[in-house]
């Protein structure tokens, strides 16, 4: 019959008690079990706390749950036949104290399941449909953990602490470290995803998880390249074939109104001819959605000479950047730009040409086009699949609506023979 001992072996004032477990002559082994106390605490005789404090009180009620569960463990595999040496002995200790879970069980330490998604992220569906997260993904997983290790401290966070509570302090954390609105609630986001995939393999999590409401922020700065602009960047002397090749790439862009990542990825095998229309076809990367765009007659003489050469997303943002520079556009706009310093983005006023980006391509073409093409055209190449999200995605002010209204007006008047003011009439009377 096996049997446990609990020794204090250390000369130190304040130490933690090892564990002892005999089974006839088959194995005598030893473990830490990290739980401490006083020496002048501890019975040495009898093996155990002495009852004098509150503090031995309570690790002596631990020992005897930790003997009677290791015991108990024993019995069962032991008799199945399981390997039972120091490490089985360890990992008891470490069971029993909730420093390790069953290997058939789900962690609710909330860094742990996000190593969990990133350790399976080959064969798990993405939001395409197909199997395996992108790399982006698990880059943003990645990050992820980091923000969480620094938050949580030396506390360990669990899938059941991502409460309502948690929400408003981990914002405010956020906004201390200098993140944007929309990067913390993206992070925010992705911590509800890991804890909704733990909880489907059993782990708890807070009934309030599904009232952490994620309020996606209203676009702040929406920069866009203006005709005018565009006509500067058409006519700009540049002084190298790396900026010519950026400005082909650019004046594509703010035609076609596609993302960085699509447009870069462009070549000669994307044109097509299908019923006499040339057109430029290929599968958009984020949706999975295929787009057939007939090629407008600028980007036509743009590509006479062909595609331009191939450029990374990051190359493309610092030449776009020196190329609306020489191109004068130096109009005075709010916005945000990367601080060298912090590595955050810091909001204020500047040039224009510091606020360009990739993203300026399908920011402009759908600016620019509303209300000259119907808002379900631009919106299937652009692929918002709502007004909402496409209204709040352009540029355009109260006054640019106004002026389309008014316009408007004056059309229909010229249509039916009246003035604006009886054609103002006869809509109040509708």
């Amino acid at each position: 019959m096996a049997t446990i001992k609990f020794y204090y072996r250390s000369k130190r004032e304040n130490a933690p008690i090892t564990i002892r477990l005999i089974h006839k002559k088959e194995f005598d082994i030893f473990a830490n079990t990290q739980l401490r106390i006083d020496k002048k605490n501890w019975d040495t005789k009898n093996g155990k706390p002495k009852s004098k404090d509150e503090n031995a009180r309570v690790v002596k009620t631990k020992l005897v749950d930790l003997e009677n569960t290791i015991l108990n463990n024993l019995n069962t595999e032991y008799n199945q036949g399981e390997l039972i040496d120091k490490n089985w002995l360890t990992y008891q200790v470490d069971l029993f104290f909730k420093r390790v879970v069953p290997d058939d069980a789900i962690s609710e330490i909330l860094t742990d399941n996000i190593e969990r998604i990133l350790a399976t992220s080959s064969t798990r569906k993405n939001g395409k449909g197909g199997i395996g997260i992108s790399e982006g993904r698990k880059k943003n997983y990645n990050a992820l953990k980091k923000i969480v290790i620094k938050f949580q401290g030396n506390k360990r966070l669990k899938t059941k602490d991502i409460n309502i509570k948690f929400k408003n302090i981990f914002l405010v954390f956020m906004n201390k470290e200098r993140y944007s609105d929309s990067y913390s609630l993206k992070m925010l986001s992705n911590i509800k995803t890991v804890c909704n995939d733990a909880k489907i393999y059993g782990a708890e999590v807070s009934p309030q998880l599904d009232k952490v409401e994620i309020v996606r922020p209203k676009n702040k700065y929406i920069i866009y390249l203006t005709p005018q602009d565009i006509e500067k960047i058409e006519n700009a002397s540049l002084n190298n074939n790396a900026l010519e090749n950026a400005r082909k790439w650019l004046l594509i862009g703010c035609n076609i109104g596609q993302r960085a990542g699509d447009l870069l990825s462009l070549n000669k095998t994307n044109l097509v001819n299908r019923n006499g229309l040339e057109l430029i076809e290929f599968q958009q990367d984020k949706t999975d959605k295929l787009m057939t765009i007939p090629i407008p007659p600028n980007t036509k003489e743009l590509l006479k000479s062909g595609f331009p050469e191939k450029i990374s997303v990051q190359n493309f943002n610092i030449h776009i950047k020196e190329i609306c520079r020489l191109a004068n556009i130096n109009e005075r706009i709010k916005g945000s730009i990367l601080s060298k310093e912090t590595k955050r983005k810091e909001s204020g006023t500047f040039p224009k040409h510091k606020l360009i980006t990739s993203h300026v391509c399908r920011r402009s073409y759908a600016t620019n086009l509303y209300g000259v093409m119907p808002t379900s055209m631009i919106m299937r190449i652009t692929g918002h699949t709502t007004e909402r999200a496409f209204f709040g995605y352009i540029g355009k002010s109260g006054m640019d609506y106004a002026q389309q209204i008014a316009e408007f007006y004056s059309q229909m008047a010229v249509k039916e023979n009246n003035t604006p003011q009886q054609l103002t009439n006869k809509l109040k009377a509708i």
